[in-house]
C-alpha cells in the first residue's frame, strides 16, 4: 500500500503509527495512515484486517 521511500511500517509491525498521513480529519477525531491504520483522537485505533486496538493514552500523574 505504502509507495514511500523507505516504506512506512507495516500494520502489524510494532511502531505502525509512525506511517505517514494519507487523510487528517481533526474535527472529527480520526486520520488515516498510508498502511490503513485508523486513528483516532482518543488514541484508540483499527487496523485494516479488523482488529481493533483500544485508547492507550498514558496514565497520568496522581498528585500525592
Amino acid at each position: 500500500m505504502c509507495q514511500h521511500h523507505p516504506p512506512c511500517p507495516d500494520a502489524s509491525a510494532p511502531d505502525h503509527e509512525a506511517a505517514l498521513l494519507v487523510v487528517h480529519y481533526p474535527e472529527q477525531g480520526w486520520s488515516l495512515l498510508c498502511n490503513g491504520v485508523l486513528l483516532f483522537e482518543d488514541t484508540g485505533e483499527l487496523l485494516p484486517d479488523g482488529r481493533i486496538v483500544p485508547p492507550h493514552r498514558p496514565a497520568t500523574a496522581v498528585a500525592a
